[in-house]
This record gives structure tokens, C-alpha cells and sequence, in this order.
């Protein structure tokens, strides 16, 4: 086990509040709370494809943090009135 396994493992056990906030929390807290599981994710991705030392797994961690982006955008766009 590598440190960047660690790291991986310790940030995704980091999910744990954020599912709590998302579930029981306001609207708006709900959704910076799944913009920081989109972000969290990322790093996780980061970590694993670094650990595993495989160069093509980074594709999945860039894919992700771009849809994260874009997923905010429309948050932000589409439930701004509502929110």
C-alpha cells in the first residue's frame, strides 16, 4: 500500500458527512455539498491512478473535473430561481 492509497482511502472516507449534509440539510447546502463530492472525487481518481502508476487512468480524473465544472454551471443556471 502506497501513501497515495491512503490518501485516497482517507478523502473517500471524507464522503461520509458530505452524504449527511446532502441528505438532511437545507437545498442550498445540499448542493455546495455535491459540488465538494464532485471535487472529492477528482483528487480520489487522482490518487488511485497515481497509486496504480498507470498513465492512461488520468483520463477518468480530467473527464470528471470537467463534468464537475459543468454540473455546477448548470446548478447554478436551472435551480438559481428556485434556490
Amino acid at each position: 500500500m502506497t501513501a497515495f492509497m491512503w490518501a485516497a482511502f482517507g478523502l473517500f472516507a471524507c464522503f461520509v458527512p458530505l452524504v449527511l449534509v446532502v441528505v438532511l440539510g437545507r437545498e442550498i447546502d445540499g448542493v455546495v455539498a455535491l459540488e465538494l463530492c464532485g471535487t472529492l472525487t477528482t483528487l480520489v481518481l487522482i490518487c488511485l491512478a497515481q497509486a496504480f502508476g498507470r498513465t492512461s487512468y488520468f483520463t477518468l480524473p480530467v473527464v470528471c473535473a470537467a463534468t464537475t465544472w459543468i454540473g455546477g454551471l448548470v446548478f447554478a443556471r436551472f435551480f438559481g430561481r428556485v434556490l
